[in-house]
């Protein structure tokens, strides 16, 4: 039986890879700041929080790393941690780049200090990436960030090599597009557009207030792309991979899937706010994952009409809708 420990396994993709790791037998040990008091809600959601093994630790604390780590004895460290949202990065850019930098940095020195075979996955992310314009990006494509959150992200991904060159570590980069589920929570743009749309179904005829209609995402299912980050780690040579659809679609086309599966026009529930508009935004970001499809055997199956369909549906279901 394989260990794996999760540094952030109560968010939308922690929550997935544990239920995709428990599935493959895994012994799995999950983390957040306080595990006495924290959420669980997504592990509550998919019925596998008795299965996880959780544990108190914060990364930005070298000695609550190191201990964790040294009591889980894990063959796999997946390191999901960390602030999640770009649009809070322009907020609150110190705590974005401590939590995920210098987490980063401690995992990295932790496994180095304890000189275990433990092999590592690190969240790395399209927004370094910035502005991919016409072209998709790939594993090759110079980063250019546009946020406190992707600077943070690209120095994360930079330990990440470094440590893997200079020390040997087996220490891999997932470089995800953007990735949706019903797990998202509303903070998140497609969410608030699945549940607003959902809340107007019901009879609510308040609008939904939306930033720049016109930037375009690589939107993907989430439970695909903890596949990836798994197989990532089973590579025999640890590596970096552009996990993405391949396509791109603009908030405004989201918007209108997302109505039209209720039957709804958009038009007539949305309202512009550019007070929601980010200081500095990437207007298309695109990935080619032909790297991963040729070295692991990874292609996603669904693409943004698919995930709205599905995260609608969710929610209907959640709200007990026919």
């Amino acid at each position: 039986m394989k260990t794996a420990l999760i540094c952030g396994v109560s968010g939308q993709d922690g929550a997935y890879l544990a239920k995709l790791l428990l599935e493959k037998g895994y012994r799995v040990f999950g983390t957040s700041r306080d595990a006495q008091v924290a959420n669980f809600a997504n592990l509550d959601r998919l019925s596998i929080t008795d299965h996880v093994e959780r544990e108190s630790m914060v990364l930005t604390d070298f000695r609550s790393t190191l201990q964790t780590i040294a009591k889980a004895k894990p063959d796999e460290v997946y390191n999901l941690a960390g602030q999640s949202s770009v649009a809070l990065s322009f907020q609150q850019p110190v705590e974005t780049m401590d939590s995920i930098s210098v987490g980063t940095l401690n995992l990295l020195e932790a496994v180095r200090f304890l000189g275990s075979d433990i092999r590592i996955y690190n969240a790395s992310s399209s927004e370094c990436f910035g502005d991919t314009g016409a072209e998709a990006a790939t594993e090759q494509t110079p980063f250019r960030p546009r946020s406190p959150y992707a600077v943070a992200k690209a120095a994360a991904h930079w330990a990440v090599v470094n440590y893997r060159d200079a020390y040997g570590l087996f220490a891999a980069n997932g470089i995800l597009f953007n990735h949706e589920s019903p797990l998202r929570p509303e903070r998140f743009v497609t969410k608030k557009i699945v549940h607003a749309a959902c809340r107007i179904r019901t009879g609510d005829h308040s609008c939904v207030k939306l930033g720049n209609l016109a930037i375009r995402r690589d939107w993907g299912w989430a439970p695909e792309y903890v596949e990836a980050m798994w197989r990532i780690m089973q590579h025999p040579k640890a590596d970096d991979f552009v996990i993405a659809t391949g396509s791109a679609f603009s908030l405004a086309d989201f918007t209108a899937a997302a109505f039209g599966e209720l039957d709804l026009n958009w038009h007539d529930h949305v309202e512009l706010d550019h007070d929601l508009e980010r200081p500095s935004d990437i207007m298309c970001s695109r990935g080619d994952a032909g790297k991963a499809h040729a070295e692991l055997g990874w292609k996603s199956s669904h693409t943004m009409p698919d995930v709205v369909r599905m995260m609608v549906q969710a929610e209907l279901n959640d709200r007990k809708i026919g």
